[in-house]
Parts: structure tokens; sequence; C-alpha cells
């Protein structure tokens, strides 16, 4: 077990508590990014990736993101819905004013 170096490195901690994070940390002598899993600030897995990989990594990480940000089927439409109800309720408002 390798107990964590906190100050190298970019860490990200994990929602669920319990010291859970990932670690990355270039190793530009060897020509290589390393990936660490960190549980209790101990070291549970390793990834070591070349620039190309990590690259790749990035990629896929920013599409599973951009995802994220997709709203479901349905729920944009659902939300046209509901605004447009809404104008056209405000329209009926103004209309019955001007009565």
């Amino acid at each position: 077990m390798i107990r964590a170096p906190r100050a190298t490195g970019r860490w990200v901690w994990d929602q669920r508590g319990e010291g859970r994070g990932v670690r990355v940390s270039a190793h530009s002598e060897a020509g290589f990014l390393v990936l660490s899993t960190w549980k209790a600030e101990v070291c549970v897995a390793t990834v070591r990736l070349l620039p190309a990989e990590a690259a790749e990594l990035v990629a896929g990480v920013t599409a599973e993101l951009a995802s994220l940000a997709v709203p479901p089927a349905g729920a944009l439409d659902e939300d046209v819905e509901v605004r447009l109800s809404r104008v056209e309720a405000a329209l009926d408002e103004l209309r019955s004013q001007d009565s």
C-alpha cells in the first residue's frame, strides 16, 4: 500500500467521502500521466497513460459530460409546453383586461 503524497498532482474527491479520490500526476521524465485511485489515504489502483491515451480519455470525459448537459428526450418538449402554456395564459389575461 502506498500512502498519498498530498503535495503532488491534482486531486478530485469523490462525493461519497471516506477519503475516496482520484489523483492525476504527470511524470514528464518518463513521458506518461498517472491516474491513481485512493481510499482513506491509501492508493488502491493506478493507470499509466501515454499522452495520446490521456487525450483520448479527456475526449471521452468531455463527450460524457456533454451528454449530461443535454436534457433527456421529452424533457425539452415538456419545458417548451409549460412555457407556452404560461405565455398563452398571460395573453388570455391581457385580452380579458382589454375587454
